[in-house]
């Protein structure tokens, strides 16, 4: 739902993957930003109508993302296609960070825009501590980038959860992802990405800030 720069482009590349895709929106006009290869359907309407979301074929969709310019039209939309037609994969983008917790906590994958945006900057114009990545709907665990005091770098990973409550999900390293082992040595330039409860947050922090014999 939503046809703007991120639902045209989402709904291209899912289609680019093989997947089957109609796009609702409320502006037939909307439509020309999918180009003239898009194969899928296109629907003009309100995307949380029942009427509409019928018409789009939400009785047989495997996922649902709401990515309008509206909060309450995507949750709305979102809490449709998943408490009244059983979509399990449902995803609505919020701009107010505030209430993007609630929903998240509600058990409604959010993304967060003027949150992620912030959090990307802040992370590189101060990147010391953490910096969340992505929560579970419960609020308990999240997966944050860590800033690492620079004698980390030349030991094993390992060494990163034996001395904290963290445990490693996954490096990027020379801007590709890799997931680490046991033989997996920091380098310098390195990105870590943990898995943390939000109780155990500030001990890890407190800790990678440290030199590995201080922690």
């Amino acid at each position: 739902m939503g046809c703007g720069r991120v639902g045209s482009g989402l709904a291209n590349d899912l289609e680019a993957a093989g997947h089957s895709v109609t796009i609702i929106d409320q502006n037939r006009e909307a439509f020309r930003r999918l180009g003239p290869d898009f194969k899928g359907q296109t629907v003009a309407g309100v995307g949380f109508d029942r009427d509409i979301l019928l018409e789009a074929g939400i009785e047989r969709a495997d996922a649902f993302a709401a990515v309008s310019n509206g909060d309450n039209s995507n949750i709305l939309a979102a809490r449709v296609a998943r408490e009244t037609y059983g979509v399990e994969k449902v995803v609505a983008r919020i701009y107010d960070p505030a209430r993007a917790e609630i929903y998240q906590r509600l058990g409604i994958p959010t993304v967060a825009t003027v949150l992620w945006t912030t959090d990307q900057i802040i992370r590189r114009l101060a990147p010391e501590g953490s910096r969340s990545e992505w929560r579970d709907a419960s609020g308990v665990v999240q997966l944050c980038e860590v800033h690492l005091h620079h004698e980390w770098f030349g030991q094993p990973v390992s060494l990163i959860e034996k001395s904290t409550r963290a445990r490693v999900a996954f490096i990027t390293r020379l801007g590709e992802g890799m997931i680490p082992n046991e033989n997996t040595v920091l380098q310098e330039g390195d990105l870590v990405h943990v898995m943390v409860t939000d109780h155990e947050i500030k001990n890890v922090e407190a800790a990678l800030a440290k030199s590995p014999e201080e922690a």
